[in-house]
């Protein structure tokens, strides 16, 4: 079962990863797309050590919120896609204390009107499974802080912090709560998947570029999605998670937690 399991993982990887290859010709004028990400909750700028009310009704502070984003996608106006080379596809996000929204940069786009960004959130299955000379910048394992070295595969997001509710719970330290979020698949055995993918698009706005305009995506994300929709989640019934199938709970909640809010071009 294995070696089957193996071979149907790989195929898997395969699909997965195909869209950081490059599918169209880098040729001519080119230019770049900022991607502003506007943590948000409830409509407010996100704050460490600020208490908040999840759905479950339990109050909560927020110490770190870190995930990775990667496997980038265009749409055009003419209905080509350009994918970003698989070495530029990788970004590690991280809300950061002074609440300055994280901005990243996609390079090297070829002229055009693109009205779709696609990717994942998190680390595609056959990156997860190359080599360490494979995994470097964002995704060194070393200075990332976002893999499981015992357990070979990278955290997918990080959210940790704070709440009264899970104080006395045997697998809570004091009144922390901490969720890592991961799981590709699995490599010789099966585990769940929790990469997601993400399709956005704002009706009536596009991203223009070319060698005199760098447009920005505003992007909004809803922190407290993580915790509900389709399903209400309790810090007090489980206050860590790591390599869990309670994480599947959490990957499904966010897969709605982003929105673009508009684009300046």
């Amino acid at each position: 079962m294995k070696k089957i399991f193996f071979l149907v993982s790989i195929f898997s990887a395969l699909y997965t990863f195909q869209s950081c290859t490059k599918n169209s010709t880098n040729s001519g004028t080119t230019g770049s797309i900022k991607i502003e990400l506007d943590h948000l909750i409830n409509g407010s700028a996100m704050h460490y050590n600020k208490d908040y009310v999840n759905a479950a009704g339990e109050t909560m502070q927020f110490t770190l919120f870190k995930y990775y984003l990667s496997n980038f996608s265009l749409v055009n106006t003419d209905g080509t896609i350009y994918t970003l080379p698989k070495d530029e596809c990788y970004f590690l996000i991280e809300e950061p204390a002074s609440g300055a929204n994280p901005i990243i940069t996609l390079t090297n786009i070829p002229q055009g009107e693109y009205k779709e960004v696609r990717f994942i959130i998190g680390v595609d299955s056959l990156k997860n499974c190359a080599p360490s000379s494979e995994r470097t910048g964002a995704l060194d394992p070393a200075t990332s802080g976002m893999y499981w070295a015992w357990n070979s595969g990278y955290i997918f997001m990080k959210v940790e912090g704070k709440s009264p509710v899970v104080a006395g719970h045997p697998d809570a330290t004091g009144d922390n709560f901490i969720y890592h979020i991961g799981l590709f698949g699995g490599y010789s055995s099966p585990t769940v998947n929790n990469i997601k993918s993400f399709s956005l698009s704002k009706s009536g706005e596009t991203a223009k570029v070319s060698n005199s305009i760098s447009p920005q995506i505003h992007i909004v994300v809803d922190v407290m999605e993580i915790f509900k929709n389709p399903t209400n989640f309790s810090l007090a019934t489980k206050p860590t998670i790591h390599v869990d199938p309670a994480s599947k709970t959490l990957a499904d909640n966010y897969v709605d937690m982003f929105s673009i809010d508009h684009i300046h071009n």
